[in-house]
């Protein structure tokens, strides 16, 4: 992977983080670095379930692996908050 490669993921999980935890009602209680981090991975992950099925590369904005990342992004940050709110409950 090449640095624009490297500096393209953070800047599409940025968003991609930032619109995943948007989608989820109610408040998370995560940082904005783990969000960017979930929305890294959600990135990558979308992009493979959008290859798997075809619709990774299209003429223009692809806008399929997008909302695929997105709603990769809302599943990671739910599962993210679930996680470390209950570690917090049980001190």
């Amino acid at each position: 992977m090449t640095v624009t490669g490297i500096i393209s993921a953070i800047i599409v999980g940025l968003i991609v983080g930032a619109l995943g935890r948007l989608l989820l009602p109610g408040r998370q209680n995560i940082s904005i670095l783990l969000t960017i981090v979930v929305g890294i991975i959600a990135a990558f992950i979308g992009t493979a379930i959008a290859s798997a099925i075809g619709v990774a590369n299209t003429r223009g904005f692809d806008w399929i692996e997008f909302f695929l990342q997105v709603i990769v992004a809302a599943i990671g940050v739910a599962l993210v908050a679930g996680l470390t709110g209950r570690r917090r409950v049980s001190r």
